[in-house]
């Protein structure tokens, strides 16, 4: 019977060392969660993709800039550590991530089921949707419909929610597929694509940039919800990040960088277009 009972303490132990989630050594100090890590490391670095305007993007000096960048200094204000950003093309995020590359993503990532399955992802911080950009010229494209014809070119960012939703919705167009937004929109403005189907945001900033070169559908094709994705099961450092959301969003800090990056395209002039 003892026999018995300690094998079955035995396999417990095991059990519960597998389920130990993301516990990882460093320094012969075992760390348990992300934010343990970047407690201790008195660092958080954090994977973002720049050319999601306004969210992410860098100035001319090369600083990392936007209303996410904001967004992850609070973090780091909250927790007293430094913010490092590393830049990856938007679908290189998640395997950073996963490969531990990064301690967090904060980059415009619509909260989806799929992504759910390889990453856990807080509670929504911004709620965007997905729109049709067009020439300026193009006075025959009423509704996405319009362009679901065969010899029409739609561009799409990589790995994107639009990306996603323009495999499904367009049997006909051919879906263009580019590294970022940016390269998307002078795609078509160089005549390569007759549309582009990205986050509103981001394209209601290349329109005011643009100007008269451009135009917007005014109707969205989805609403997406935004959050911030750490490795699968952290539950610990997902908690402490809904924590600070839930003081974060609507605070003044958060209102000002609102204002400062949705409100006002001032910021434009010190964007690196490169």
């Amino acid at each position: 019977m003892k026999k018995i009972l300690f094998a079955m303490i035995a396999s417990l132990a095991l059990v519960l060392a597998a389920c130990g989630g993301n516990g990882s050594e460093e320094g012969g100090q075992t760390v348990n969660s992300t934010l343990q890590k970047v407690q201790k490391n008195k660092k958080l670095v954090v994977g973002t993709a720049p050319g999601y305007f306004p969210f992410e993007m860098k100035n001319t000096d090369g600083e990392f800039i936007g209303y996410d960048v904001d967004l992850a200094n609070a973090m780091g204000k909250w927790l007293g550590v430094d913010v490092e950003f590393k830049q990856f093309v938007f679908d290189g995020l998640t395997p950073a991530l996963q490969a531990g590359e990064v301690d967090m993503i904060i980059a415009g990532l619509t909260i989806r089921g799929d992504r759910a399955l390889a990453v856990s992802l807080s509670q929504p911080y911004y709620t965007a949707g997905q729109a049709i950009l067009l020439p300026g010229d193009d006075n025959a494209t009423k509704s996405w419909e319009d362009l679901d014809v065969k010899g029409k070119k739609v561009a799409v960012g990589v790995g994107t929610t639009g990306a996603i939703l323009a495999q499904d919705i367009f049997k006909n167009a051919e879906v263009m597929v580019f590294d970022d937004f940016p390269l998307a929109a002078t795609a078509m403005g160089q005549g390569q694509a007759d549309a582009v189907l990205y986050d509103e945001p981001a394209i209601a900033v290349w329109k005011a940039q643009q100007g008269d070169n451009v135009k917007v559908l005014p109707e969205l094709l989805s609403k997406e919800k935004l959050g911030i994705a750490v490795q699968k099961n952290d539950f610990e450092t997902i908690q402490w990040i809904n924590s600070f959301l839930d003081s974060y969003v609507d605070s003044p800090e958060e209102l000002t960088s609102r204002e400062k990056w949705f409100d006002n395209s001032d910021w434009l002039n010190e964007v690196d277009e490169e």
